[in-house]
């Protein structure tokens, strides 16, 4: 019998405050630089996605997020076509975290920034903007890249 395949698995966080969300500009890392995203990370073995969600928070933008503050805005089956990986994006929002977002990795973001839910910026990861845009509408699966 050959082995299941494996999709990997990320998480998304939206920081959502006076109906902005923050997002940050890719940099230097290769992939979507020069694009805004928001929070995001592969989860961990042995990592529930809500504590993977807030670990990647606080490494990227210094807040501390507590688990259970976090909310489930989507969750979407990606298949990317630079890399040709399959995804399961996890995205979480939170109205509630600790400390105020700084960017804790300068190598790969160079802004962090609040735009108006209604008011994106056009240069954003496209699969992003379509999460958040499920998300307003309270759609909680997507497919995307298939």
């Amino acid at each position: 019998m050959s082995e299941r395949y494996k999709p990997y698995a990320a998480v998304l966080t939206f920081l959502v405050k006076d109906n902005s969300i923050l997002l940050i500009r890719r940099f230097n890392t290769g992939w979507a630089d020069g694009s805004y995203t928001v929070p995001s990370g592969h989860v961990d073995a042995d990592e529930s996605v809500t504590v993977a969600a807030a670990r990647e928070a606080k490494e990227e933008i210094g807040v501390t997020i507590l688990p259970k503050d976090l909310q489930f805005a989507h969750v979407m089956h990606r298949k990317n076509s630079e890399s040709n990986r399959e995804y399961v994006d996890f995205f979480f929002s939170a109205n509630t975290w600790l400390g105020e977002p700084v960017n804790n990795e300068p190598n790969k973001c160079d802004e962090l920034k609040w735009f108006l839910l209604d008011e994106l910026p056009d240069n954003i990861v496209p699969f992003v903007r379509d999460a958040i845009t499920a998300y307003r509408n309270k759609i909680h699966f997507s497919e995307s890249g298939w």
